[in-house]
């Protein structure tokens, strides 16, 4: 069932956004704003809270509680927030630089705390914002601007990483699913711990070209012929393909309810 996506959630004069013809942020955000219409959260509960980057602007174009701060400290602000009041519905959105490499030990922590965030990753495999440098998940062979001999690093998995460090919620899809990653959210966004949805998307302009990936069409194609259902496989990493899927969802205790519980017992 396709999800209408309300002008009211959108800033409009904001409109159009800077994002290059062909990206695939735009379904990612919009992914997320027919989650959030599903969900129904109050929105004037919800606070979006953005890093710097590409992923990073998606927080100037939607008409909620907004916060586009520092690259690498979404995770750090948005920590802040939940704690002060834990009755807001605190949305990340991210992308796999921010996240995964100056903001790492963020995500790692956060993750470990199972802090009631739901964040959302635009995982495009490079710096696109910057000039096409590699990011953490650049897949090996790949070429970018700081790598044009070829990237010899294996990437960071980013889903892994989430799962190891304690995340209760984990997905990942690509923009070639584009329902089924409104699910995902929608999941993420409902649930009561650390969240994190990989989605996968696309950077024409900046990875696409130097990797011969057609264009938009035919890269969004690619992604969709490269995912490997989790169901069909044994781990959430694979070489041979995009593994996507619901890998995680269980419940323990969330940090900011057993702090003020904590909070609670002390004041006695």
């Amino acid at each position: 069932m396709y999800t209408e996506i309300s002008l009211d959630n959108l800033r409009v004069k904001k409109l159009p956004h800077i994002w290059c013809a062909g990206c695939g942020n735009g379904i990612v955000l919009s992914a997320i704003l027919r989650a959030i219409e599903r969900s129904k959260i109050d929105k004037d509960k919800i606070v979006f809270v953005s890093g710097i980057g590409c992923a990073g602007r998606s927080s100037g174009y939607v008409n909620f509680n907004t916060l586009h701060t520092l690259h690498g400290r979404p995770l750090a602000f948005a920590t802040g927030i939940k704690l002060a009041n834990p009755d807001l519905q605190v949305i990340v959105a991210t992308g796999d630089g921010d996240l995964a490499a100056i903001g790492g030990n963020h995500f790692i922590h956060a993750a470990k705390r199972n802090i009631d965030l739901s964040v959302i990753v635009f995982n495009n495999f490079v710096y696109g914002m910057t000039g096409g440098q590699l990011s953490p998940t650049t897949p090996e062979d790949s070429f970018t601007t700081t790598t044009p001999y070829g990237h010899i690093e294996e990437p960071m998995n980013i889903s892994y990483l989430a799962i190891a460090a304690g995340a209760t919620y984990v997905a990942r899809e690509t923009i070639g699913n584009p329902l089924m990653l409104e699910k995902y959210i929608l999941n993420g966004l409902l649930h009561k711990g650390f969240s994190l949805i990989e989605a996968v998307s696309s950077c024409v302009t900046e990875f696409g070209r130097r990797n011969n990936l057609g264009d938009p069409a035919e890269y969004v194609k690619f992604l969709k012929d490269k995912s490997i259902p989790f169901s069909k496989v044994n781990s959430v990493e694979s070489h041979d393909g995009i593994v996507v899927g619901e890998f995680v969802n269980i419940e323990k205790p969330e940090f900011v309810t057993s702090y003020y519980e904590l909070v609670k017992k002390v004041a006695k």
